[in-house]
């Protein structure tokens, strides 16, 4: 075993042996550095490389060149005291390497800038040209192993430190190359890089702010570290960005540079080239292509986003046939993304565990993989080497790639790459897959915590509305809600169905200003106000009204908006109260479509007394209200009435048979920046219309007697039967008198009649419910009235009507 060990160790060296001899033959001195580094991540494990020279004044080690994960993610600076306690200060000063394990990295002044622990450092001197340091640094919990240190020995052998060139004065510039004064911000340009920007020579003014303007917005923070000569450090600079095109998306440019010091009245300047990057070379590794993955990762907020990035990342550039990333979960593979997505183009263990849409794979069934999770580094099987199991071996028959993905001292997942006909790795690709693996790593944990994150700020969204809406007569409805991705806030979005008496029904949808969690409290409270007002039995207006009032006595610093729409079932009419709102849209049963032109008041919580009026709605059957939120209607490009016209545009369009499907279809293209509400209601028309009858009972001393009369009347003209009229009458009148007898103001008798249930409900001005009595002697002359109604009734009880109250009660007739 030992022996086997050392062999496998001095083959390393050896290879890395070979891979420096070759490079040190390549023409281009600065091209040649770079690949020297990126050796250190294929050979010794490293998942950042960095090479220091002196600086012109000798006080500073200044950083000239970079490899692998971005140095902002390890706190690597841009330079280092010479007369310092640094570890590249060390090693330059004294001559010898330094090796920092994780313990004592975790203790030292540098951990201070790392977000992640469990990090080591190497720091190697650099002989010739003045000498140097290779700083190289390592996640791998053992730190760098004997056969690490041999091979970064090698690369600092190998490693030359360049010496800064001046520019000519007064040369004439070549096509490709640029100057700029750091100073002024004036810039001296080639004819081929103005046609890289779509400039003609007559047409640029000679500002960097002309061509800075020509770039796509998201790169101009990395471009200004660049021209702004605050934000650098002298040295060598390379980065990549976009510029727009007038046609087509925007064009990649690569910018190499170095900035000179100035001195004797000459200012410091920028001296490089600029090149078309629009097309990377696959067969070979690069540092833009790195740089592409690290600023698409920076952008991905979820799993799936990371997953998709280093796919679109990895795949076309290698050649690959396919290619699989997945999170490690209790010794489970939980993969996020297969490219194909087909399970044919996987081997039978992985479609054995297909889940609904990706497979989970069991470690333990793939021992070699799960030896490469264990020693955290990645593992490279060319074709016909190795002896893999069939789950692993299928994957890559011509070449198989296992790209453990560390973070934060653990493996949070792998990525798999496999090629079909044989594959030859080189050391630029292996440079690229190890450098990928630090990078998708580390972002898959963001990932995943942010998608845990945001699964919680839903379900607390989803708390706080209704969990499911109840049936209505005549009509369907269906909600959708859609939390905001642009973060973990909480919205303040909500909407409601209230179902009210008289076959009524209340529509709410509204906004809280603001994403935070106290626009969500607020949106809660005001749902529940709402509601409680509705139920009261108020006017829509007074509804809307009461929770204005009650908003501004909250003193609290948010408005919100809503929409209250009392659709009557039976009338097949509404009233529709704005507050700041987006009015309703209605799709009529032909396929037009209206806005609403409702009266609107304004937002809740802003003015005291403020007036809210009443909008009449006419529904025919098939008639579709849409109600929603302005996150799904408004965008940056354009006003939200124009956000309306396209949503009207849409429903009109629209099949409204399957208000889930159009529900669905709506949301499909919203932006998520902003948190969505909507509600769709349908408004089909009762079948069974109710028989309805009322009166107003006056307070005369034969009241009961006309108020049974009406009732008789009435129920003979249902044709009701007569041995059901006797007991209806004596509810009748033991409900009328109560409320003559216990209240005052008007009293109102309504009987309603539907599917055979007859309602009789008596209405009046006092709050208070009337109350059963627990026991009742002989001797007493009252109190036995609510008991009869309790004995002769299916059902009873009351409800608050308008300041009131309403007592019904509910009789089964037989068929």
């Amino acid at each position: 075993m030992g022996g086997e060990g050392a062999a496998e160790r001095g083959s390393r060296t050896l290879r890395a042996e070979g891979a420096l001899k070759a490079i040190a033959a390549g023409p281009d001195r600065q091209e040649r550095t770079r690949r020297v580094l990126e050796q250190a991540l294929v050979f010794a494990g490293a998942s950042c490389a960095a090479l220091y020279t002196p600086g012109d004044h000798r006080d500073l080690l200044c950083l000239v060149e970079s490899a692998g994960v971005p140095r902002a993610l390890y706190g690597v600076r841009d330079s280092y005291p010479a007369s310092g306690g640094s570890p590249v200060a060390d090693a330059h000063r004294d001559g010898a390497a330094v090796w920092v394990g994780p313990e004592e990295f975790a203790g030292s002044a540098e951990s201070r800038r790392v977000p992640s622990s469990g990090l080591s450092l190497a720091a190697l001197p650099v002989r010739g040209d003045g000498g140097g340091c290779l700083l190289a640094l390592t996640g791998h919990p053992d730190g760098f192993g004997a056969e690490d240190r041999a091979c970064l020995g090698l690369i600092a052998e190998a490693l030359t430190c360049p010496v800064p060139t001046e520019a000519a004065e007064g040369g004439e510039l070549r096509p490709t190359a640029f100057t700029l004064a750091m100073d002024s911000g004036r810039v001296e340009v080639g004819d081929g890089v103005l046609r890289l920007f779509g400039l003609a020579p007559g047409e640029f003014d000679g500002r960097v702010e002309t061509l800075l303007g020509l770039t796509v917005p998201e790169d101009l923070p990395s471009l200004m570290s660049v021209t702004e000569a605050d934000h650098m450090t002298i040295g060598d600079r390379e980065l990549e960005f976009r510029v727009l095109q007038p046609t087509g998306p925007p064009k990649w440019l690569r910018l190499s540079g170095r900035l000179l010091p100035g001195g004797e009245g000459r200012p410091t300047r920028l001296l490089g080239t600029v090149a078309d990057a629009s097309t990377l070379r696959p067969d070979v590794t690069d540092v833009a292509r790195v740089q592409r993955l690290a600023a698409a990762l920076a952008t991905a907020g979820t799993v799936r986003d990371v997953s998709q990035a280093v796919v679109a990342a990895l795949r076309r550039p290698l050649r690959a046939d396919r290619i699989a990333l997945a999170e490690l979960e209790n010794e489970r593979l939980v993969v996020t993304v297969l490219d194909p997505p087909d399970p044919e183009s996987w081997p039978q263990l992985w479609r054995l565990e297909w889940r609904t849409e990706w497979p989970d794979a069991p470690v333990r069934a793939m021992p070699t993989l799960a030896a490469a999770l264990r020693e955290g580094r990645a593992r490279i099987w060319p074709a016909g080497t190795g002896d893999l199991e069939p789950a692993l071996a299928d994957v890559g028959p011509g070449g198989l790639a296992v790209l453990p993905l560390p973070a934060g001292g653990r493996m949070a997942g792998a990525c798999l790459i496999g090629w079909d006909a044989p594959h030859d790795f080189g050391p630029d690709e292996r440079a690229l897959l190890t450098a990928s693996a630090g990078l998708a790593g580390q972002a898959l944990m963001r990932a995943h915590a942010f998608d845990a994150e945001h699964e919680l700020v839903g379900m607390l969204q989803r708390q706080l509305l209704p969990r499911r809406l109840p049936e209505l007569p005549g009509a369907v409805a269906v909600a959708r809600y859609l939390p905001s991705t642009a973060g973990l806030e909480l919205g303040g979005d909500w909407y409601d169905v209230i179902p009210l008496p008289d076959h009524h029904v209340a529509l709410v949808i509204g906004d809280v200003q603001g994403h935070s969690a106290g626009a969500a409290t607020l949106m809660g409270q005001m749902r529940t106000a709402l509601r409680a007002y509705a139920a009261e039995g108020h006017p829509p207006d007074v509804v809307v009204s009461h929770a204005n009032r009650l908003l501004v006595d909250m003193e609290t610093d948010l408005f919100a908006t809503c929409v209250y729409v009392d659709l009557d079932m039976e009338a097949g009419a509404a009233w529709c109260v704005r507050a700041g709102h987006l009015p309703p849209v209605l799709r009529h049963p032909d396929g037009s479509t209206e806005i609403a032109e409702a009266e609107g008041g304004p937002p809740l919580g802003v003015v005291p007394q403020a007036d809210f009026p009443m909008s009449p709605l006419r529904l025919r059957p098939g008639t579709l209200i849409a109600l929603t939120t302005d996150g799904l209607v408004e965008t940056p490009e354009s006003d939200i009435d124009a956000g309306l016209d396209r949503f009207a545009h849409a429903l009109a369009g629209s099949d409204p048979a399957h208000l889930g499907l159009l529900a669905d279809a709506l949301l499909g293209e919203a932006r998520r920046s902003d948190d969505v509400a909507l509600l769709l209601v349908r408004y089909d028309g009762m079948a069974l219309r109710p028989l309805r009858e009322s009166w107003s009972v006056w307070r005369l001393p034969e009241a009961v007697r006309h108020a049974r009369r009406f009732a008789r009347r009435t129920l003979r003209s249902w044709n009701v039967p007569d041995d059901t009229t006797d007991g209806v009458l004596l509810i009748v009148s033991e409900l009328v008198t109560n409320a003559l007898v216990h209240t005052d103001g008007q009293v109102r008798l309504d009987l309603a009649l539907i599917g055979g249930r007859l309602r009789v409900a008596v209405a009046d001005a006092s709050p208070r419910t009337p109350a059963k009595p627990t026991s009742i002697g002989w001797e007493a002359t009252g109190g036995r009235g609510i008991l009869l109604v309790e004995a002769m009734s299916a059902a009873w009880g009351t409800l608050p009507v308008g300041g009131g109250k309403q007592v019904w009660s509910e009789i089964a007739l037989e068929e």
